[in-house]
C-alpha cells in the first residue's frame, strides 16, 4: 500500500503548525505575566519610596540609641499634655463629624431639593481649601476683632487660642470623609427596604435604626477611620488658631514641629512615632472589627437558611396531612 507525498506533507505540517502555536502562546503568556509584574513592581517601587523609607528611617532614627532617650522623651509633661490633648480632640470631632456626615449622606441622597448641587460642593469644600486658609478664617470669624468677637468677649467665651477652636478647626478639615463614604453605600443600597418598612408600619426612626443604618454601617466605618487618621495628623488649621501654647494649647503634630525646630530629635522622631503607631492601631482596629462582624454574618447565613428549610419542610408536612385528613 503506497501513502501519497501529499498526506506525508500534512502529517508533518501539523506537529510543526501546533508547536508554533504553542511558541506564540508562550510568548504571549510570557509578556502578560512580565507587563502584570512590571507594573506590580512599579506601584510597590513607588510606594515604598513615598512612604515605607521615610517612615522606616524615622522608626530607626527613633530607636537607634536604645529603648531609654524615647521612654525619656514621651514621658515628658509638654509630650503626655499633647498625646491626651490630641485624644481629646478626637474623641469631640470624629462622633460630630460621623453625625453631621450620616445626615448630610441622607439629605443628599434620598432629599430632592433645589441647590443640593451646592450643598455638596459645600461638604467638599474642605477638601479643596487649604487648612491654613481655614485657619485664617476661624480667626476672623472668631477672633477678638473678628465678626463674633464682641458677643463672645462679652459672654466670656474663647474660641481661638483655646481647644475650642482647634476642636472646631480639627471638625472642619475632616468634615467630609464620613459623608462621602457613606453616599455610594446608599446609592446601591436602594430604597426599597426602607419604603417596604414604611409600608409595614415602621416609623422614620425605626425605618433609619432597623434597616438603613444597618445596611450604611461599612460606610460609616471607613469614613470614621478616615475622620479619625485625619484629625490625628491635623496640623495646618489647629497651628493657626491654637497659638502653639506649650502645655496648653498644643497637639502632638505641633509637638513634633516645636521638638524638631528646638533640635530636640530625639523627641520629635519619638512623638512621630506615637502619631504612627496610633493610626496604625486605627487601621488594626478597623480590619479587625469588619473581620469578625463579617464573620459572624457569614455563620448567621448558614443557619437562617438551615432555618427556612426546616420551616418548609414541616409546612409540606403539615400540608400533606392536612390533604390526608382531607381525603
Amino acid at each position: 500500500m503506497s501513502s501519497s507525498p501529499s498526506g506525508s506533507i500534512a502529517l508533518s505540517s501539523a506537529p510543526a503548525g501546533g508547536a508554533a502555536r504553542r511558541r506564540r502562546e508562550s510568548r504571549a503568556d510570557r509578556g502578560v505575566r512580565a507587563r502584570k509584574y512590571g507594573v506590580r513592581t512599579i506601584a510597590l517601587g513607588y510606594l515604598a519610596f513615598l512612604l515605607l523609607a521615610p517612615v522606616a528611617m524615622i522608626f530607626y532614627r527613633t530607636f537607634e540609641h536604645g529603648l531609654a532617650p524615647v521612654w525619656n522623651a514621651v514621658t515628658a509633661p509638654n509630650a503626655v499634655h499633647a498625646f491626651w490633648l490630641s485624644l481629646e480632640i478626637v474623641a469631640i470631632a470624629v462622633p460630630l463629624n460621623t453625625i453631621f456626615g450620616i445626615g448630610m449622606a441622607l439629605l443628599l441622597e434620598r432629599g430632592r431639593f433645589k441647590g443640593k448641587a451646592l450643598l455638596g460642593m459645600l461638604v467638599d469644600l474642605p477638601f479643596a481649601i487649604s487648612p491654613v486658609v481655614i485657619g485664617l478664617a476661624l480667626v476672623l470669624a472668631y477672633g477678638k476683632t473678628g465678626w463674633f468677637g464682641d458677643w463672645l468677649t462679652e459672654h466670656g467665651i474663647q474660641v481661638i487660642f483655646s481647644v475650642p477652636g482647634m476642636v472646631l478647626a480639627t471638625a472642619i478639615v475632616s468634615l467630609p470623609f464620613v459623608a462621602r463614604e457613606t453616599m455610594p453605600v446608599l446609592r446601591e443600597l436602594g430604597t426599597d427596604s426602607e419604603q417596604a418598612a414604611a409600608t409595614l408600619g415602621a416609623s422614620s426612626w425605626q425605618t433609619f435604626w432597623r434597616v438603613t443604618l444597618p445596611g450604611i454601617r461599612w460606610g460609616v466605618v471607613y469614613g470614621v477611620v478616615l475622620t479619625t487618621a485625619r484629625a490625628l495628623g491635623e496640623f495646618g488649621a489647629v497651628s493657626i488658631v491654637s497659638g502653639r501654647i506649650e502645655g496648653e494649647t498644643q497637639t502632638l503634630p505641633l509637638y513634633v514641629q516645636a521638638r524638631f525646630e528646638n533640635f530636640d530629635v530625639t523627641g520629635a522622631y519619638a512623638a512621630a512615632v506615637v502619631l504612627a503607631l496610633m493610626a496604625f492601631a486605627t487601621l488594626v482596629a478597623m480590619n479587625l472589627l469588619t473581620r469578625r462582624t463579617r464573620g459572624r454574618e457569614g455563620r448567621a447565613e448558614p443557619a437562617l437558611s438551615r432555618r427556612a428549610r426546616r420551616s418548609s419542610k414541616q409546612s409540606d408536612g403539615g400540608a400533606g396531612r392536612t390533604a390526608e385528613v382531607a381525603t
